[in-house]
């Protein structure tokens, strides 16, 4: 172990301690006081009402913690987006639970909290896992209704998908366990079947006092739409229960009833640990993003046994293509190079970047997975593809396009890890959000951008000189330094990965330790919804 190994890993380090200490904050919510009122009620938070729900000791993902990170500061922030997402398993069976946290702002919805209900129900129909909702909203956030309610995908898409899951039959409960009102009502009773605690949980399309204002009539919220009135007289709500812990209970009693899916065909036999310690990786990963390091090292510490096939192992040597296995799993491999590479023919090309050999090989490998059925994870670091007379006039256009058309037209479950870099079309090429991959993820090091800052700051900086000097204008030195800086700060901002998970361009930063986790209960959850597809290409120019 060397000096600057050693240096890599304490730095890494410092990292997770900070991921760690940022989720820790976010876990609280609203904050202690307002979980106290929560208990007060009778009422278990969001989180405490997950961890009662989930099977003991089982494995979780939470998707979006840092939605919502640094926004909407005007009112106060809304931590994880007022809402819990979590994929899980209860009695047995993989699926998404969505729990309203009512400490943040009375789990009033933000744009953000749309976007990530969203996701949520996004996960479940690409998988078919059965969806949990713990209802506890104040509806929508007025001050902000103009950004939440009107358009395509906004707060009514959610009760779309209701429908459009249930037409599938991707089974959804909902426990209403505090206020469900006006239009978030629908997402209770557009579920398959729904609970209601009573005395603490109401639903109604308008509150006793717009009832008030609207027809003049006067009647208190129990009557109007608490759990007596829709189980013994509407029976809009399935069940009437006493507790939130009775709710939780009938919940884990449905779902172990569910009937069994379908598995879709992907490989899995016994996992292997890796040979090479997977802690190795915060020593690997370089504290500078410019510098080079090798990114087989990662995968021999990602993969079972530290083994993987290699697929032209001599060819495009700027992206690594292989075949392994992630706890059991079949997968094909995608990652970025990040090391200097010496082709045959003696020409140098820079780690991290997309050459025509590259993106060849990726086409070929990533047609190679679908036609096997072999679940796709791509390892971002990278800044693009190359560029120059040479480049262009070798055809760089054609055979990224190809590579990102094989991409976007696969049939197979993708998984997207953002290691390092994740700039431009070589984000795109990689699997970026706007190519459907299952879960996207990055870790600590990750920044995702249409470039690098220091490229952004320069090009702007240009661009604002040249139009100060066709103003006339002149600055010093120092004046221009001042404003490349500026520039430099505001950029860096917005390629941090927790910018990136603040507005779920990325559904978690995660430790690089749960990597391997994440992508095996990625394919599980994959494997509830077998492949129907064949595989085929949009034209490719060759």
């Amino acid at each position: 172990m060397n000096d600057k190994f050693k240096q890599n890993k304490a730095n890494y380090k410092q990292l997770i301690d900070e991921l760690n200490q940022r989720i820790e904050k976010l876990k609280s919510g609203g904050g202690e006081k307002k979980i106290a009122k929560q208990h007060e009620k009778g009422k278990l938070t969001a989180r405490e009402r997950i961890e009662y729900l989930i099977d003991k000791n089982s494995r979780t993902i939470e998707i979006g913690i840092f939605a919502g990170d640094g926004m909407y500061m005007e009112y106060g922030g809304c931590p994880a987006g007022g809402v819990v997402v979590v994929i899980g398993y209860v009695s047995g069976r993989q699926c998404v639970i969505v729990a309203n946290d009512a400490t943040v702002k009375a789990g009033a919805w933000f744009p953000i909290s749309t976007k990530k209900n969203l996701r949520a129900q996004e996960i479940a129909m690409e998988n078919k896992l059965p969806v949990i909702y713990l209802v506890d909203s104040a509806g929508v956030f007025l001050p902000m209704q103009d950004e939440i309610f009107p358009d395509k995908e906004n707060f009514g898409r959610i009760f779309r998908n209701n429908a459009i899951m249930s037409a599938k039959g991707i089974p959804q409960i909902a426990a209403i366990m505090g206020s469900c009102v006006a239009g978030g009502a629908y997402l209770p009773i557009m579920s398959d079947e729904a609970i209601i605690v009573n005395k603490t949980g109401s639903i109604f399309l308008a509150g006793s006092y717009l009832v008030k204002s609207a027809i003049g009539e006067n009647v208190d919220n129990e009557t109007l739409g608490g759990a007596e009135t829709h189980t013994e007289i509407s029976g809009v709500v399935d069940y009437k229960v006493e507790s939130d812990y009775e709710a939780l209970d009938k919940i884990r009693s449905l779902m172990s009833k569910i009937g069994k899916p379908k598995k879709a065909c992907f490989d899995r036999i016994e996992a292997v640990p890796p040979k090479k310690n997977p802690e190795d990786i915060y020593g690997i990963i370089p504290e500078k993003r410019d510098t080079p390091y090798n990114m087989y090292e990662v995968i021999e510490r990602l993969v079972d046994n530290s083994e993987f096939d290699e697929y032209k192992s001599n060819y495009g040597k700027t992206i690594i293509c292989a075949y392994a296995r992630i706890e059991g799993w079949a997968a094909g491999i995608v990652a970025n190079q990040r090391t200097i590479v010496k082709t045959k023919s003696g020409e140098m090309q820079f780690g991290g970047v997309i050459y025509s050999d590259s993106a060849d090989k990726a086409a070929h490998f990533i047609m190679n997975c679908n036609q096997k059925k072999i679940p796709l994870v791509f390892l971002h670091d990278v800044t693009g593809f190359m560029v120059g007379s040479r480049s262009e006039h070798g055809g760089i256009i054609k055979d990224g396009a190809k590579m990102v058309n094989a991409m976007a037209n696969s049939i197979v479950p993708k998984f997207s890890v953002v290691v390092g870099n994740s700039y431009g079309a070589g984000n795109y090429a990689m699997c970026g959000k706007a190519y459907d991959p299952r879960l996207i993820v990055a870790w600590p090091t990750a920044q995702l951008a249409v470039m690098s800052g220091a490229s952004a700051a320069k090009t702007l900086l240009q661009i604002h000189l040249s139009s100060l000097k066709a103003q006339g204008k002149e600055i010093s030195k120092e004046e221009e330094q001042k404003m490349l800086d500026e520039i430099m700060q505001k950029y860096n901002e917005q390629t941090s990965p927790y910018y990136s998970a603040a507005r779920l361009w990325t559904d978690a930063i995660i430790d690089p330790l749960e990597t391997r986790k994440l992508i095996s209960m990625g394919i599980e959850a994959a494997s509830h919804n077998p492949i129907k597809k064949k595989y085929k290409t949009g034209v490719i120019r060759t």
